[in-house]
Order: C-alpha cells, then structure tokens, then sequence
C-alpha cells in the first residue's frame, strides 16, 4: 500500500516494517494533554494494547514485551488511539491508573507524573520543572 493510499484510507495499516519492527509511541494524559512518555511498540504489544485497553509497549533495553504498571501497579489504561498520515507512528490517549507514568521517583520518593519532567534551560543545562526536583 502506498503513501497516497495510507493517507486517504480507513484501514488500518501499521507500518511496523519500517523502521525494524517497531513504531513510536506517545502516551499522553487523555483529561490533562501533558505527554506523559514516548515507547515503541511491535506488532505483538501493539495487539496486547488493543486487546487489553493498558499501554503495552516493546522494551528496547530489555528486549521484551512490557505492560505499564505491571511491577508497579501505576497502568496506563487507553481511551483513544491516534494513529499519524503515513500510519508510522502512534498516540495513546490514557487515563493514569496510580501515581504516575514514570519509572523514576522525586526526591520525596514519589513516582513522576511524567517522564518529562526536566527542561533545557538558556544555558543548554538541565533543570527540573517546578515540583519535579
């Protein structure tokens, strides 16, 4: 199926041939809009997702397939998925079911709302966003 094709059609057509097996992902709070991380998922995650309605990604560090909050019980349930023109990369809306989507903790020990939760400053150095330290 060609590009004009994807782009004009309803089919669902994920091209996860494209980049190696997998395509990118941003999980973004369906009530607030905050991007809360980026993931990829294969063929067999992105099945799982669909399946059972909880953000399943494809692990690039650990080689597997991982389900949001099944260690720390923090699930990233889906309400919407987006899916861009060329149908190569996807959005996950999702309501946050615990704490947080982050695996890092603040200072307090509290998991991140986000895993964006630090900011370039004007002297190309990082810094946290306010209650993130």
């Amino acid at each position: 199926m060609g590009n004009a094709e994807l782009e004009k059609n309803t089919q669902l057509n994920v091209q996860f041939a494209k980049r190696g097996g997998l395509v990118p992902v941003i999980v973004q709070d369906v009530d607030s809009m905050e991007i809360l991380m980026l993931g990829y998922a294969n063929e067999k995650a992105f099945e799982e997702t669909l399946k059972t309605n909880k953000a399943t990604f494809w692990s690039t560090s650990r080689k597997e397939i991982w389900t949001k909050g099944k260690t720390s019980g923090d699930f990233l349930e889906v309400q919407e998925i987006l899916i861009d023109c060329d149908q190569d990369a996807l959005i996950y809306k999702v309501k946050k079911i615990g704490l947080g989507a982050c695996h890092t903790k603040n200072s307090n020990g509290e998991t991140r709302p986000s895993c964006f939760y630090r900011k370039l400053d004007e002297n190309k150095e990082l810094s946290f966003l306010k209650g993130q330290e």
